[in-house]
């Protein structure tokens, strides 16, 4: 991203130059999908791209924000920060704030300019990248820094549940506060005790494909999903007292699944127990270098997202299979809630240009329009951007 540039851009909206920039990073999850809310774990990173913000605090109360990436301005008040829906991305910041000062927390007026490259309605979490970056910015600014990185997360969640109306998990705000260069993040989301894994892949690079299909796992499908894990959860209960799906482990599981009437509902919580076990092995896998048998578990989750938890889609099927018959491919995965946005392949470096023209080409044939490539690496969570 071109700083100078945006600071171009912001002194020709605002008429005064920037005093700070900061920046948050997009997210990709390398394995554990939808059982955040069934008690697993899962295993995120922060990438190298994502969401900047330059800023001039003002001495009033008003909250200006402009973004290079929609026409749209917004011109708000710290005193009447409220969800007005035509007032678009520009909630998310809001939300932030409004929740930080009913903390407790010291908010004054800014002039706001965001900047961001997580493709739009693609699953990379560009609204969770906004939310930790207004509440760093505020955390830096104007709270000498003492706001706890968990407690940055966990209010920027809240915005998107509270303010926003998204009822999202804890996932995607950690791994954003909370990510390392090179490093990916296991979490139990059911506790939030979390260790990091060195993510040295070697030869090997993780591609992000996206479908270009709108991510469009709408909250019907969604509350469909969580409602069918509620039922699974019944029928587990009657044999063994458990807070969530995933404290079974998989041969436990094995010996109980009989009980189930419904295949559905098997299905379902039958994704999240091996789910669960995925993401611990894949954890282990890295810390060992042992990155064939990460691929293979990759592999092995997009196909349970397919076959139990059915989220996958024609677009990610297709792509993931693409990939799969693809040279220098190791290891590829939908990533995110589903049907449509991004998935994710393990491709040898020297590869890459081949497979990306191959994929690309056969995806076409297949679906009728182009998906998008993107080399990432994994990149530091939020943070202050220092002058050049």
């Amino acid at each position: 991203m071109d700083i100078k540039r945006l600071q171009e851009i912001f002194t020709k909206i605002y008429g005064g130059d920037s005093e700070c920039t900061f920046f948050s990073p997009g997210r990709i999850n390398l394995i554990g999908e939808h059982i955040d809310y069934n008690g697993g774990y899962v295993f995120p990173c922060a990438l190298d791209f994502g969401t900047y913000g330059l800023i001039k605090v003002r001495n009033d109360n008003a909250i200006n924000l402009a973004s290079t990436n929609f026409d749209l301005k917004v011109n708000s008040n710290l005193d009447n920060l409220r969800f007005i829906e035509s007032d678009d991305w520009a909630n998310y910041p809001k939300g932030v704030m409004k929740i930080m000062m009913d903390n407790g927390y010291d908010v004054k007026g800014m002039d706001i300019l965001i900047s961001g490259n997580i493709p739009n309605g693609a699953g990379l979490s560009s609204s969770a990248s906004l939310e930790v970056l207004t509440a760093e910015i505020v955390n830096n600014l104007f709270n000498n820094g003492s706001i706890d990185k968990i407690e940055i997360a966990k209010m920027s969640q809240k915005a998107e549940n509270d303010f926003v109306g998204v009822n999202c998990g804890i996932m995607d705000q950690f791994a954003i506060r909370m990510g390392k260069k090179a490093k990916a993040i296991l979490l139990n989301c059911e506790t939030l005790d979390y260790n990091y894994a060195d993510v040295n892949l070697l030869d090997y690079e993780i591609v992000i494909m996206n479908t270009n299909k709108r991510r469009a796992l709408n909250e019907s499908k969604y509350n469909e999903r969580r409602s069918e894990c509620d039922k699974a959860l019944e029928v587990i209960r009657k044999v063994k007292e458990v807070k969530n799906i995933c404290e079974l482990k998989p041969e436990e599981f094995d010996r109980i699944e009989n009980l189930f009437t419904d295949e559905k509902i098997k299905n379902r919580a039958k994704h999240a127990v091996y789910e669960n076990a995925r993401v611990i092995s894949a954890f282990n896998c890295l810390n060992k270098g042992q990155l064939l048998e990460f691929g293979r578990l990759l592999v092995e989750s997009h196909h349970s997202l397919k076959h139990l938890y059915e989220v996958t889609g024609k677009e990610l099927d297709a792509i993931v299979e693409e990939a799969l018959l693809t040279d220098g491919c190791i290891g590829a995965r939908m990533t995110g809630a589903g049907f449509g946005g991004c998935a994710i392949a393990l491709v040898k470096k020297d590869k890459i240009e081949s497979f990306t023209i191959r994929v690309k080409s056969n995806y076409i044939k297949r679906i009728g329009y182009e998906p998008n490539f993107y080399s990432t690496g994994i990149g530091e969570g939020t943070h202050r951007v220092e002058p050049q």
